[in-house]
């Protein structure tokens, strides 16, 4: 079963199947990473985890069909998006909460009296 399919396609689902799969694997994704997004950005990061999660089936010779297989593979592929972004923001965080000259600014009239 060989079917073409465009660059943002999924195997036996239309353009507004690709939309509502997304809908759905970005909030299930968000939900399960305890993240707070919203709908558009459900959406993107859906449609994203189901290039990223379909490349990673099509390497580890999973086959998936039809609304639920591409949403079980699109979730998790938003889970795993999700994820990376979360550890390299918080790298990033850590990197600039040690930066020099971050340390609180005390004036004056905040110091207590002697």
């Amino acid at each position: 079963m060989n079917e073409a399919q465009g660059l943002l396609g999924m195997p036996g689902v239309g353009f507004f199947g690709l939309l509502i799969i997304g809908a759905l694997a970005g909030w299930i994704a968000e939900r399960a990473m305890n993240r707070d997004h919203g709908l558009l950005t459900n959406v993107l990061v859906g449609i994203a985890g189901s290039f990223v999660g379909g490349t990673l089936a099509g390497i580890l010779g999973i086959s998936f069909y039809g609304f639920l297989g591409n949403l079980v593979v699109a979730t998790l592929g938003a889970i795993l998006i999700l994820w990376f972004f979360g550890r390299t923001q918080a790298r990033a965080g850590q990197q600039d909460h040690n930066a020099p000259g971050d340390s609180p600014i005390y004036h004056a009239k905040d110091e207590p009296r002697k």
